[in-house]
């Protein structure tokens, strides 16, 4: 298998609906150019990912001719029954007969209590007897020890998912690199998601972006970030979510004949991680999980996007840039950020661990006024 996966988390839109013909483009090529991982999950694109993935992919090429993953959120169910009430919707959404990859979505600290109250790993290996799942596994957002124990007491686990990038590979809250190495030790392979970070490592600062190009000006900023992943020993596949035709052949370009990164590229990107970190002030990746609870109906990844970027202005000589009016165009359809009620559902569901509440009234102390 080709170490790249189509994630179908940030797909093309025409107004509210998926851009199914695009979609459906785009798989085209995906495949054509030899890759099969397809993942999707129950929540994606506002509940209607897997729907798609059986349009563009399931109803129209043979089931042996790719692989397809999806996963178990424990936000979606709150009993014995409703863990197969969401996993038969999943199938029949799909049209795929059996997952190829099934995944225990989001592993954390919090959620973890509730997959072993409802017995969900022992769950997922019943599945996979039955011939429903053909690989068992799950993906992980927390700290390294806790991903240790999880993999201690459930060696049957056959792969985990994990957020690598060059940027978090350090990062104290994602501790990508910590968890690679847990995973490394216990003999488990890799699935690397947000290896571009929600985007923000296709658009880096003009000092970052320049090293690159000095390095290799053929190649895309975001190819970087792809590779650094993927060059990891033990990673099985990395997965980027392509929201347009030309992402995609940018992406399948790089990685239809992949190249591991040098060291010497690999310590450029360490470089590039440096300068990004210093001008980053909310470390969103841009997955929406928080937004679909709100009761304020707040644009959190979208307000935290634009405050990076007047972050990074020189405010003192510019005083007001379009990131101002931009926020005021979205405050027209989504609440403010001043309007946040603290209730933290917001937190409870972010997989980066993110002080959401804080970082909108800090949102809100620059747009509001």
């Amino acid at each position: 298998m080709k170490k790249l996966g189509f994630g179908l988390m940030r797909l093309p839109m025409n107004g509210a609906s998926i851009d199914i013909e695009q979609v459906k483009a785009m798989v085209d090529k995906f495949i054509e150019k030899g890759f099969t991982y397809f993942d999707t999950a129950w929540m994606y694109m506002g509940f209607a990912s897997e729907n798609a993935a059986k349009e563009a992919l399931v109803d129209r090429y043979p089931r042996d001719s790719f692989t397809l993953a999806t996963k178990l959120h424990s936000g979606f169910f709150d009993s014995l029954e409703g863990r197969d009430k969401v996993f038969n919707e999943q199938l029949t959404k799909t049209g795929a007969g059996y997952f190829d990859y099934y995944l225990l979505h989001g592993i954390d600290k919090g959620s973890l209590s509730k997959y072993e109250k409802y017995d969900c790993f022992k769950w997922l290996l019943d599945k996979k007897e039955k011939g429903l799942v053909k690989h068992a596994g799950f993906s992980f957002h927390d700290t390294a020890d806790v991903l240790d124990d999880i993999l201690t007491k459930h060696p049957e686990m056959e792969f985990v998912q994990l957020q690598i990038n060059y940027l978090d590979w350090e990062s104290e809250w994602i501790e990508s690199r910590k968890n690679y190495e847990v995973c490394v030790k216990h003999g488990k392979p890799v699935i690397v998601m947000e290896p571009v970070k929600g985007g923000s490592l296709a658009k880096v600062p003009e000092e970052a972006e320049k090293l690159f190009k000095a390095a290799d000006p053929k190649r895309s900023v975001s190819s970087w970030a792809i590779r650094f992943a993927a060059s990891l020993p033990g990673v099985m596949t990395v997965l980027s979510g392509m929201s347009t035709l030309e992402q995609l052949e940018d992406n399948t370009s790089f990685m239809e004949n992949f190249v591991p990164l040098t060291e010497d590229e690999q310590k450029l990107c360490f470089k590039v991680a440096d300068i990004i970190n210093s001008q980053t002030a909310v470390p969103c990746t841009g997955c929406s999980y928080c937004t679909d609870g709100c009761p304020q109906h707040i644009a959190i990844p979208q307000y935290f996007s634009l405050y990076n970027e007047i972050m990074r202005e020189d405010m003192e000589k510019k005083g007001w840039t379009i990131s101002f009016s931009n926020y005021d165009a979205l405050t027209q359809t989504f609440g403010k950020a001043s309007e946040c009620i603290a209730c933290g559902q917001c937190e409870e569901m972010c997989p980066q661990h993110l002080t959401i509440i804080d970082y909108l009234k800090k949102v809100s102390g620059r747009f509001d006024h």
